[in-house]
């Protein structure tokens, strides 16, 4: 009997992994579905495809078919401690709990006057970068879903000169499986870093210790960061810090990220630890977890003799490649350069292990760690069966992924967003922002009349400057107000659950339900969109994902629909927006289509999430990514559009000869834009300054209102001698669908490569030009015009 043959609220014992897919099985067991473990199925997609399961105190969501590959047993025949008589079961627990570990010097102390580089490592949803923003004092993106944290990040530790902390990818095992993984592995491994900071979910203890046990073989000083000691507290769970910090031989400090408690304790004992270079103590993870687990152990420690004694020696510590090896992790064996025979003298000593244990190398590695941390966990941890967490969640999810009501209720809470971000709250913050710039223009325009300022410098200052920045600053509350509703969902863990719901539809276009988070980020931003493809597996619905993030409305675009909108649309401004959405949705969905059975042929690849427990959004988190992204939108304004409103206004106001024009139409400009006007009539889009906005839209979206502002004389009202509502509505179709902006394409290129950049620029320029001429046939045909 497999997995996915368990009815909702069913529990089974995990018996096997298939071995058929060796790095989706190593993924499996990394995520703790080992032998012997428990597991309830909680309940099915809208669709019936993924499932949400628990196991090891957590929720993970699982595709059917990969769920297929889990072997169960019935609940009651737990196989491994179970055939021990009562005798052996006590002397088990004197055995581990009698025995303390406590950190152990290796070589001399690093010098007061040097400074200690620490790293930042532990699974995703652990709040690691909320951490990172309270020991450094920096503003970093904060979210409740996976893969959250995509580069590294670098900032001193606060009121130290002495530390620096680097925030790494969540990860779950140092066995990587997604490219950002490996990131954080190459990191510890290459850079050495002086210490590690390992932060832990006090809440999910059992699966985050797994990390933990491989972060100790790296034999590095460590301390323990045991978050959200709050949440534990109020779900009447007990934790025995002394106990878990001498079974573990790891300093472990409680703390609450969100709420800044135990901070400087941590940073004091990890300043500390790192400096007397203490290492974990050396616990037997091996001790009494299997009848034959003695064969293990040896195999372990004779591959570890063998790798201490190679000529060169490796710098990755001899006993973390040990169990590396045993697990059949390649990337280890290359940086180790083993020869041929090496490896073929390895490997034998691997198989004999396996067949005197009767269970294979990856699931051997595994289940011993599981066990240890079992044993850890009922040493150190008294809980009740269910968390107040979990028991919301759980309510929650009735109504949120419920069969019925999951996607009305996500269709109604992005319908609400958009209402109120683009007709009630959003519509009059920015009325009042652009008449407070009109006000601010008018005086400086009067100050600079009765001043006597040269006409020239008049004019670049009142019409090139202002106009075109503050064409686009007018836009401002909109963008943050978008921006404070998708950074509610994010960290609340909402965003986990609509990648859960969304699986099964995306898969018909072969996609994967983690597709859907970078996409939904790319409403707010391309570049961090583009970015968080990161945390998708397969290199092939990598790639398809960036090529579908465009077509997904980025915030810089709102500026244009709610110009155009203003002039031609006023009565139905928030239904223009939608339908612009809509269609960008409804063209990534049909190009998704010809990419997956032409470019992209093939299965996508498993869906395997962790679904954290909602939460209420952090105030303090809320507020760090909204002025992270009105910082960024105002930093844009003053450079990137403050720069093109002043080329705008050169090339406008003189001519071939730098004269100043007498019309707009003999300008440097115009000359520019009579050469891509061509491409735009049979849009209907004819004018030069149509053309030339769209040009600069390439730098930044905002720029093409910034430009139309200043070619218009400071007046977006004036577009209306320019364009129909039909023709207004056709430029905002192109402006949708073409190429996103040079931030977006630089992060294609870093990504993907340039030729896959160049590739992008010009299939959505193609896509972008089609669908709007399609549109303005059908307008034209339904309006009569010929």
């Amino acid at each position: 009997m497999t997995l996915d043959m368990l009815k909702v609220g069913e529990s089974a014992v995990i018996g096997s992994v298939d071995r058929d897919e060796p790095s989706l099985r190593k993924h499996l067991l990394d995520m703790g579905l080992t032998a012997g473990a428990e597991v309830t199925v909680v309940k099915k997609a809208p669709m019936g495809d993924p499932i949400e399961i628990q196991v090891r105190g957590y929720s993970l969501a699982i595709r059917r078919d990969n769920a297929a590959k889990v072997f169960i047993r019935t609940v009651h025949s737990h196989q491994n401690e179970s055939t021990w008589t009562e005798e052996q079961r006590q002397e088990h627990a004197r055995n581990f709990d009698d025995r303390i570990f406590r950190p152990v010097p290796v070589g001399d102390p690093i010098p007061e006057n040097r400074k200690i580089a620490f790293a930042l490592v532990g699974n995703q949803n652990s709040g690691k970068t909320t951490l990172f923003n309270q020991l450094t004092g920096s503003n970093q993106h904060v979210g409740n879903f996976p893969g959250v944290t995509i580069d590294r990040k670098d900032g001193e530790i606060r009121d130290r000169d002495d530390a620096v902390v680097t925030d790494l990818p969540g990860i779950y095992s140092l066995s990587p499986y997604t490219s950002e993984e490996i990131v954080s592995r190459d990191f510890i491994l290459k850079e050495h870093p002086d210490g590690l900071i390992n932060i832990i979910d006090a809440g999910s203890l059992e699966r985050s210790l797994y990390l933990t046990l491989q972060l100790m073989e790296l034999q590095i000083p460590m301390v323990i960061a045991l978050n959200m000691m709050d949440d534990v507290r109020k779900n009447g769970i007990d934790i025995n810090i002394e106990k878990l910090e001498t079974t573990l031989g790891v300093p472990v400090v409680p703390i609450s990220a969100v709420k800044n408690e135990g901070i400087d304790e941590l940073t004091e004992r990890a300043v500390s630890t790192a400096r007397r270079r203490e290492c974990p103590g050396r616990p037997d993870f091996f001790l009494n977890w299997h009848r034959n687990g003695g064969a293990l152990k040896r195999c372990a420690e004779t591959i570890t003799d063998f790798l201490e004694n190679r000529t060169p020696k490796s710098e990755i510590p001899s006993r973390f490649a040990a169990m590396k090896i045993i697990e059949g992790d390649e990337l280890i064996e290359k940086e180790l350069r083993l020869g041929t025979g090496d490896i073929d003298e390895l490997e034998h000593l691997i198989a004999k292990m396996e067949d005197e244990m009767d269970q294979d190398r990856t699931s051997a590695v595994a289940d011993m760690r599981f066990r240890f941390i079992e044993r850890a966990c009922r040493a150190a941890v008294t809980k009740p069966s269910e968390s107040i967490e979990r028991i919301r969640s759980i309510k929650a999810d009735k109504i949120l992924t419920g069969k019925y009501t999951a996607l009305p209720f996500f269709i109604l809470i992005m319908g609400i967003i958009f209402w109120l971000t683009f007709s009630v709250i959003g519509t009059s913050l920015s009325d009042l922002m652009e008449a407070g710039i009109d006000r601010f223009a008018a005086a400086i325009d009067t100050a600079f009349v009765r001043a006597g300022v040269n006409e020239v410098v008049h004019s670049l200052v009142t019409d090139g400057i202002i106009a075109g920045v503050g064409s686009v600053l007018s836009f401002l509350p909109i963008i943050a107000l978008l921006f404070l509703f998708l950074s509610i969902l994010e960290d609340s863990g909402y965003m986990a659950r609509v990648a859960f719901i969304m699986d099964r539809p995306l898969r018909t276009l072969g996609l994967s339900g983690k597709s859907f988070v970078p996409m939904l980020i790319g409403f707010g931003c391309s570049v961090p969109a583009i970015m968080a493809t990161r945390t998708i597996p397969s290199e092939r619905d990598k790639k398809m994902t960036i090529m579908l993030v465009p077509f997904m409305s980025c915030s810089a675009k709102l500026p244009i629909y709610m110009m155009m909108a203003s002039v031609f649309f006023p009565k139905n401004r928030g239904l223009l927006v939608v339908s612009l959405y809509m269609i960008g949705i409804t063209v990534g969905i049909l190009f998704a289509a010809i990419l997956k059975n032409t470019v992209f042929r093939g299965e996508p690849d498993p869906f395997i999430m962790e679904l954290p427990n909602y939460r209420l959004p952090s105030v303090g988190t809320v507020a760090r990514l909204i002025w992270d992204k009105v910082k960024d939108f105002i930093t844009r304004a003053f450079t990137i559009i403050f720069v093109s409103s002043i080329i705008i206004w050169f090339l406008q106001t003189f001519d071939v000869h730098f004269n100043i024009a007498a019309d707009t139409e003999k300008s440097l400009l115009a000359a520019i834009g009579g050469f891509i006007a061509p491409v735009f009539a049979p849009l209907r889009l004819n004018d030069w300054r149509l053309g030339t906005a769209l040009m600069t839209g390439f730098m930044a979206k905002e720029s093409v209102v910034s430009t139309l502002t200043v070619l218009l004389g400071g007046s977006t009202a004036a577009i209306s001698r320019l364009l129909t509502p039909m023709s207004a509505f056709v430029f905002l179709v192109f402006s949708l669908l073409y190429t996103p902006c040079v931030a977006a394409i630089a992060s294609v290129r870093r990504e993907l490569g340039g030729g896959w950049a160049a590739a992008i620029v010009v299939m959505q320029c193609v896509v972008a030009w089609l669908i709007a001429f399609i549109v303005f046939i059908i307008g034209s045909v339904i309006l009569g015009i010929a």
